[in-house]
């Protein structure tokens, strides 16, 4: 019974659909003895059916249809189960919303010199003595690794790949039950479904709040960077110590100004090409989850 409970209880968090299939299943083998797909075909999602037998609920019985593993013990969970029904939500602590508020500030940086010298010139306390110290090329291929690091760090604590996962698993399950009701003609699943869809655009809402959370703390990060440098190369003036500059698949530069692609300067072309490099490498290292999981 009790490992009975905790299968009931794990497919209750993946939404009331499947405790609805549930009961359907059990049902219908308690009535006839056993219970085929047929049997159910036109009342549950193929999915589901798939998750009844993945959960070891559904048992074969030797090709003459399935039974109920434990039938009283799904039955009693099932009536303490609670549904889930929405996808989790992500709370923003005050925090967050104060990096929101400190990120709107730093973006007034880009667009008044006076603004952009001030922030400049205190992250320079930090950075000059690097600046001074290096050729410019390493420095931006340090704040390039720096700021790969903190990003992947923040992706790795911040985003919950779980809460995607569930949002993305119950769309797929909505498509696959809608389409089965188009094929079956079932007017009254379909309304059922266009209903859960509209739920579900909410928690839509949600999905977005948990990937973009991350990325507030990553900016609030990475801007100030962006902003130092482009205090130093565009507002000071930053030399090259070296006769020439040499880029990857650009060659022989003679300005950390000059535009590569387009009006796309130097600098920061050889910033994006170190921070994607050493990005991709960190969250291999680190084995940082972006993408969806169930």
């Amino acid at each position: 019974m009790p490992r009975t409970a905790e299968k009931v209880d794990e497919l209750a968090e993946e939404g009331e659909h499947m405790t609805d299939a549930l009961e359907e299943v059990l049902n219908v083998a308690e009535e006839k003895g056993t219970v085929t797909w047929g049997d159910v075909s036109d009342s549950i999602s193929s999915g589901a059916w798939g998750r009844l037998i993945e959960k070891g609920l559904l048992v074969d019985v030797d090709g003459a249809g399935f039974v109920i593993d434990d039938p009283d013990g799904v039955r009693d969970a099932l009536e303490e189960a609670d549904p889930t029904t929405e996808t989790p939500e992500v709370s923003w602590t005050v925090y967050d919303k104060m990096a929101i508020f400190t990120l709107l500030g730093l973006f007034v940086g880009y667009a008044f010199s006076s603004a952009r010298a001030a922030i400049g010139e205190t992250i320079n306390l930090f950075l000059g003595p690097l600046e001074a110290a290096l050729p410019f090329y390493l420095v931006i291929l340090i704040l390039a690794l720096l700021t790969g690091l903190f990003s992947s760090i923040m992706q790795d604590n911040l985003m919950n790949p779980e809460i995607m996962g569930s949002y993305k698993e119950k769309t797929e399950d909505l498509k696959e039950r809608r389409k089965e009701a188009k094929e079956r003609g079932d007017d009254e699943a379909l309304e059922k479904i266009q209903q859960e869809q509209m739920e579900m655009m909410t928690e839509n809402l949600g999905m977005m709040k948990a990937q973009f959370r991350p990325m507030i703390w990553i900016m609030l990060f990475t801007i100030p960077v962006f902003l130092w440098l482009f205090w130093i190369v565009r507002d000071l003036g930053v030399t090259v110590t070296d006769p020439v500059i040499i880029m990857p698949f650009f060659g022989e530069l003679s300005s950390w100004q000059a535009g590569v692609v387009g009006p796309i300067e130097v600098w920061l072309v050889w910033y994006f090409i170190c921070s994607l490099g050493f990005t991709q490498i960190l969250r291999k290292a680190l084995n940082v989850r972006t993408s969806p999981t169930g």
